[in-house]
């Protein structure tokens, strides 16, 4: 088995806060994370694939092809956006970056066909990062 990973970026706006709790509750769990105004951060998203080299290509799937697809499917959809409010994929869930590493694996599984979703990886800082390998 080969591992194939693709590493693209975008640029996104959020903030953690839940409607349920009071504006105190989400500062005291959140910090200024629940900033009113939001916060940006310089996402990198690393996607695995696994596979078989195909014997005409020695490719498990094509770079340009797989960073072709994280692009039109994520970073266009993502990039200079607020995850809170602009971004439909998201509607309904809190946009951690764990939350957002799920909702990416599960969008691009359905586009990747020739070989399989390993995972992915989504750098949010410099420390801090969440990786979803599938349910």
């Amino acid at each position: 088995m080969v591992y194939l990973t693709r590493k693209e970026h975008f640029n996104a706006a959020h903030k953690l806060y839940n409607p349920k709790w009071s504006k105190e509750e989400n500062e005291e769990r959140f910090g200024l994370c629940a900033n009113e105004y939001f916060h940006g951060h310089n996402y990198e998203v690393y996607v695995t694939v696994k596979g078989k080299p195909h014997p005409d290509t020695g490719f498990v799937m094509d770079a340009k092809e797989l960073g072709s697809l994280i692009k039109e499917k994520i970073c266009n959809v993502f990039d200079h956006k607020n995850m809170n409010t602009q971004i439909a994929l998201l509607d309904g869930i809190m946009p951690t970056t764990e939350n957002v590493t799920m909702v990416i694996f599960n969008e691009l599984k359905q586009y990747i066909t020739e070989c399989e979703l390993h995972c992915v990886k989504l750098v949010e800082t410099e420390t801090i990062y969440a990786e979803y390998y599938g349910e």
